[in-house]
């Protein structure tokens, strides 16, 4: 009986999709069959709900609070302009991006999703970048955040840090890669208001009470979206149909099973799918080439996290999944192809029994700095050897 229910809701699903044209119909109906789903099954969905929570507080939230509250207060203090002035033609002319850019760079590499789309769609609301400008930023700053690479990703779930560096790397040159693939237009010129610019000037005390209610505030819009995906994943994991549907797939493909289920589950919501490759019996390469898409495409949860901020002005979303998804495979190719210039070396420290930890703050910062000259340095090059 309950195989029969589900093989009709599978059934009319695909009908919908297919026949139905209007959003807001399809969208109703699938909600209404989610809410049939929670009321079959509450454990599996309050299990969903602990498990994203769990998430948020204790991976999320913390990394990403303190960030938006120092940026926030940051912009409070004509930021944008401080940056531009000391690092805009370092970091954006080699981009061929406006020098208010800089900031938005900086902050989506060190603190990651969904922070660049946030400040780059900020920026674009104070009219200091124009639309254009805007959807490209929002595919050169759209990275994971270093924590989430190296620790998550590369401790705890390869364990190995040196692969998490090559994962980091990889997903940072994979948004310069994009920065000079994707074209850009006449640069936008800021109205300029006076020939001096002159520093705003804010009680700190107002500040800093605006930054922590706007940080709390996006930071609860965010964990939101990561229990509802948290659910909906959770769901789709204890499905009876699911299970057949990606054991049937495994059988024709000859693809092994855990591996069909995290890619698919990591294009919804990255964490859980890196997770579930690390933990497959696939090998350490592949494991490196889909973990790398996974975290560099971001999955629906981060996606729809971007579209929170983006909704409000005419930007191509179409757009920005079809250049993740592009980003995504360079990234998997640079990881591939660094991993395997080193495999020798790595392999050795990969499966031993007891890992220790070799790299530390300043590691990190070595390469977060190496990744700042490296686009000056490309931009020189350039100019030397007269490349158009």
């Amino acid at each position: 009986m309950i195989i029969l229910f589900y093989l009709l809701i599978f059934a009319i699903v695909l009908i919908l999709c297919f026949c139905i044209k209007n959003v807001n119909i399809l969208i109703t109906i699938l909600c209404t069959i989610l809410i049939g789903q929670i009321i079959l099954t509450p454990k599996i969905c309050i299990d969903g709900v602990i498990t994203g929570a769990l998430l948020f507080f204790y991976k999320v939230f913390p990394s990403l609070f303190s960030f938006l509250v120092v940026s926030n207060i940051i912009l409070s203090y004509d930021g944008v302009y401080i940056y531009s002035r000391v690092m805009g033609k370092f970091l954006c002319k080699p981009l061929k991006l406006p020098v208010n850019c800089s900031f938005v760079l900086i902050i989506s590499m060190l603190c990651g999703y969904p922070l660049g789309a946030k400040y780059a769609c900020e920026l674009h609301e104070k009219k200091l970048i124009d639309l254009p400008t805007c959807e490209r930023l929002l595919n050169i700053a759209s990275n994971a955040s270093p924590l989430f690479v190296l620790g998550s990703v590369g401790i705890s779930m390869l364990n190995n840090s040196s692969i998490g560096y090559i994962l980091l790397l990889s997903n940072l040159l994979s948004c310069l890669i994009m920065g000079f693939l994707i074209p850009s237009r006449k640069p936008y010129r800021v109205p300029v208001q006076g020939k001096k610019h002159v520093y705003a000037r804010q009680n700190i005390g107002k500040v800093l009470k605006g930054s922590i209610e706007n940080a709390i505030k996006n930071c609860m819009s965010i964990g939101g979206f990561v229990i509802i995906f948290s659910v909906v994943n959770n769901i789709l994991k204890n499905n009876f149909l699911f299970n057949l549907l990606m054991q049937q797939i495994s059988k024709i493909t000859g693809i092994s099973c855990d591996i069909i289920e995290g890619s698919i589950l990591g294009m919804i919501e990255m964490t859980n799918g890196c997770n579930l490759i690390s933990s497959s019996t696939a090998s350490l390469t592949l494991k490196i080439i889909i973990v790398s898409f996974l975290f560099t495409f971001s999955g629906a949860s981060i996606v729809s996290q971007v579209y929170s901020f983006t909704y409000k002005f005419k930007i191509s979303m179409k757009k920005y999944v079809v250049g993740k998804i592009f980003q995504g495979i360079i990234c998997s190719i640079l990881s591939f192809s660094i991993y395997t210039l080193f495999s020798g070396k790595l392999s050795e420290e990969t499966f031993l029994p007891y890992y220790k930890i070799t790299g530390g703050p300043s590691s990190i910062f070595i390469v977060l700095l190496a990744l700042l000259i490296l686009p000056w340095l490309l931009f020189k090059a350039v100019k030397l050897f007269h490349i158009p």
